[in-house]
């Protein structure tokens, strides 16, 4: 008896990932969950450079200003309590000083600047379709960093302003880098603070927009990876405490749908490897003077050689 209903799911074709490839994640915190699967098994990826970031006039800012060099000034950034911060990016950004501040977000720009024209491949993640716009400069802001909410107003990005926001994304990438995929997501997490009718309307405008923009031919793709956590996970064992948030078991389910259809064999094979590398590093003996242990250690070493002979570039 089967008790899910399934995603079907294809194996990429072509353009799929391994440990030659570059990846950058761009977007929502699902993004990052993702992302840091990357990070452990030694892939090389750069995750959100300028923070978590929900919608995607946010991440189509940014990735215009990296890509054009457009630098931040003082005049852009604003003092909050005794912080200074940036209306463009995550709070996480956020700096005690303005000239930290300002060196960090410019050293952004030219970091995501370098990924966006070298990356094989990006994943952007969009979380919500609703966005707030600052009433002092009349801009659409990616994060509120704890502004009185009377100080913006709230809106919901129509399906065709987020599908001209996508392909004004994919229009900028590919002006410098013409070979890189492009890889949609859409965020498992449910914005339960906008209310369930309209965290649900704000994931349909997402969806029928990004639809309307994948097109394998020209290497934009999209993964379900929302549709695996609401059908096949259709269950609140699978949510943190906060019932908003997937929990580890299900990041490591989608995780698991993720591999076979995008990496390659040699690439799933190297996950293996450095999997079973990365549980031995974390292995706590009880007797590290043991003659065991010291065998084990030699081992492992050997094992992480091996490995760096094919790939020099990897650290443990």
């Amino acid at each position: 008896m089967d008790l899910q209903t399934k995603i079907p799911l294809k194996r990429q074709p072509y353009n799929q990932i391994d440990y030659d490839s570059k990846v950058l994640f761009l977007g929502s915190c699902f993004s990052e969950n993702i992302g840091q699967k990357f990070d452990y098994y030694k892939l090389q990826s750069v995750i959100n450079p300028f923070g978590i970031l929900f919608q995607p006039l946010a991440i189509e800012n940014l990735i215009t200003r990296a890509i054009n060099q457009s630098y931040y000034e003082k005049n852009e950034l604003l003092k909050v309590q005794d912080r200074w911060v940036c209306l463009d990016v995550h709070s996480r950004l956020d700096r005690s000083s303005e000239d930290d501040l300002l060196n960090l977000l410019n050293h952004h720009i030219d970091k995501t600047g370098q990924q966006l024209r070298t990356s094989s491949h990006i994943v952007i993640t969009l979380g919500t379709s609703w966005v707030y716009r600052f009433i002092e400069t009349d801009e659409v802001v990616a994060n509120c960093h704890k502004i009185p909410q009377k100080k913006f107003l709230k809106e919901l990005l129509k399906v065709e302003e987020i599908e001209e926001s996508l392909h004004s994304m994919v229009s900028l990438i590919k002006s410098v880098n013409k070979e890189v995929s492009v890889l949609f997501t859409i965020s498992p997490i449910r914005h339960i603070k906008d209310g369930i009718i309209e965290n649900n309307q704000s994931k349909s405008h997402l969806i029928s927009a990004i639809h309307n923009v994948v097109d394998p031919r020209h290497k934009l793709h999209y993964f379900p990876a929302y549709e695996i956590m609401m059908d096949e996970l259709r269950d609140y064992r699978f949510y943190k405490e906060d019932m908003i948030h997937p929990s580890q078991l299900a990041i490591d389910y989608i995780w698991e749908k993720f591999k076979p259809v995008w990496f390659t064999d040699e690439g799933l094979s190297m996950i293996e490897s450095i999997g079973k590398i990365q549980a031995k590093l974390s292995h706590k003996p009880f007797n590290s003077d043991s003659v065991e242990h010291k065998k084990f250690l030699a081992q492992l070493e050997l094992d992480i050689n091996n490995i760096r002979k094919k790939y020099p570039y990897l650290s443990f």
